[in-house]
């Protein structure tokens, strides 16, 4: 269930010349948020820019009763939202998503991020860790976009890292060396979240491997809700739509084409 609130932001870090991340106190929030989920926020109290940002939830503390998110400047929204600062307050619209990782029931799990696509999958990283072998494939352009190399190499029995450019660690693409592993052992199933033609390359692998696969996808959204239906995807096995929002943003590969 998700909530309205105006919620404390409680640490800032900066991670890259562009990239932030913050982490925000709400006991409603954080006790019912799941791996895959995320928020929608709001900026400022001015008309422009009128509609909230989505957000993926980067890292779920109970304890502590936080959520950690990660963000990139792109526009004029995430430029102020960097511009805050620890003690100040902002209105969040949270936990949002009914499609989250469904990793329970596997016991050996491939992960693949690509780029900003990675900050969704560290939660799910660390909570199927402490029962599943968790290897984890992350692919950036060059070492200058390299983030959370420490933090996922925590979570992960194997983190695979790659950039294009082979400026840092293993050079290619994330996906051939995903690849490459499935020939000695083939994981339960593939969770990812990335750029397009990623996903759309490893939806084509899992179903002539016949691996299950689940994919976070990321779209536009107005209103976070399903109302405003801006971020509609084809469902693959009807003539109607889904809606990343409401029906997502995690989905079956099987279920949506895109």
């Amino acid at each position: 269930m998700s909530v309205v609130e105006q919620v404390e932001i409680v640490t800032k870090e900066q991670l890259t010349k562009n990239i932030f991340k913050f982490a925000i106190l709400s006991e409603e929030m954080a006790k019912v948020a799941l791996p895959g989920q995320f928020l929608e926020i709001r900026v400022n109290d001015d008309i422009e820019p009128f509609l909230r940002r989505p957000i993926s939830i980067y890292k779920i503390d109970k304890e502590k009763n936080q959520l950690e998110f990660i963000f990139q400047v792109k526009g004029k929204g995430t430029q102020i939202l960097a511009q805050k600062s620890i003690g100040d307050k902002i209105s969040v619209i949270g936990p949002l998503g009914k499609g989250d990782f469904k990793f329970e029931n596997y016991k050996n799990i491939a992960i693949i991020g690509g780029g900003i696509g990675i900050f969704p999958l560290y939660e799910l990283a660390r909570q199927a860790s402490q029962n599943a072998n968790v290897t984890t494939y992350l692919g950036f352009r060059s070492k200058d976009f390299v983030v959370l190399e420490d933090e996922f190499s925590k979570v992960s029995n194997k983190l695979v890292l790659t950039t294009d450019d082979g400026t840092y660690q293993e050079k290619g693409f994330a996906i051939d060396f995903l690849k490459k592993d499935c020939e000695s052992q083939k994981p339960d199933c593939i969770f990812a979240c990335g750029p397009l033609p990623m996903l759309k390359a490893i939806k084509d692998f899992a179903i002539e491997n016949e691996i299950p696969a689940q994919v976070s996808l990321e779209e536009r959204m107005g209103c976070g809700i399903g109302i405003c239906l801006g971020c509609a995807v084809k469902n693959k096995n009807t003539d109607g739509y889904k809606h990343v929002c409401k029906d997502g943003p995690v989905f079956n590969v099987n279920d949506v084409e895109f």
